[in-house]
């Protein structure tokens, strides 16, 4: 079959790890999501995975209620190390390699990152899932995505949520917001669209990372987009 990308970056939302629960991981979403990455890889597309970890802590919202900022940053990587060695364990029970790399040192949890590892492990037909964001404080795992995207040269970065694309305004708020099918990087900007932080989407217009948007928790689209099918909204 033919394929869009040869190799990706996708980027999971750690909300979407909850399911139905409110919190921590729903088994059932994060098994569907490992059967989804499976089918690509059996295409022969090359996997890396950076996960949030805002089903967990949020570093953020935990400076909101009186964390030290730097500490709050620390305690959300450490949740995307939870969720990255949860879906490589749902990975390799449906015999599918998978192999946790971290931005900090965290022998023997996770083997620490460098692009070269990264690039070595997708090569072999593992998924490398890339844990801990930068390693540094005061970024998101959205900027950790696109680092990571633009290291280990994917042809894009896959940005799974529970939305369908990119909208005028919050669908989930308002009614009347209207979905794009294309989308440069300058008017995400310019219209302050919640794709991404200002950061992460400067990072990748500067090395021309395109980004599509889709509904991951919907069986399937994952496969649509990477046959190049017109779903979600693409960001170039």
């Amino acid at each position: 079959m033919e394929t869009r990308y040869k190799r990706v970056l996708l980027k999971l939302s750690g909300e979407s790890l909850m399911g139905r629960q409110g919190y921590g991981i729903d088994t059932d979403r994060l098994a569907d999501y490992a059967r989804q990455i499976q089918e690509i890889v059996g295409l022969g597309v090359e996997v890396a995975i950076v996960i949030g970890g805002g089903n967990i802590f949020r570093g953020l919202s935990g400076a909101a209620k009186g964390f030290n900022r730097v500490k709050g940053d620390q305690m959300g990587m450490l949740a995307t190390v939870i969720n990255s060695l949860a879906l490589s364990s749902a990975l390799e029970a449906i015999g599918q390699p998978a192999r946790v790399l971290t931005a900090i040192n965290m022998f023997p949890i996770g083997e620490h990152y460098s692009n070269r590892r990264a690039i070595e492990t997708i090569d072999r037909r593992e998924v490398a899932i890339i844990a801990g964001g930068t390693g540094n404080p005061f970024f998101t795992t959205d900027t950790g995505s696109a680092l990571r995207g633009i290291e280990v040269e994917a042809d894009v970065m896959l940005k799974g949520t529970r939305v369908d694309g990119v909208y005028t305004a919050d669908p989930e708020k308002d009614p009347t917001a209207v979905k794009f099918d294309e989308i440069s990087y300058d008017e995400v900007l310019s219209r302050g669209l919640k794709v991404m932080d200002i950061t992460a989407t400067a990072l990748c217009r500067e090395n021309k990372l395109p980004i599509v948007v889709f509904d991951m928790d919907t069986p399937g689209n994952l496969l649509k987009v990477i046959k190049g099918e017109n779903i979600g909204t693409r960001v170039y």
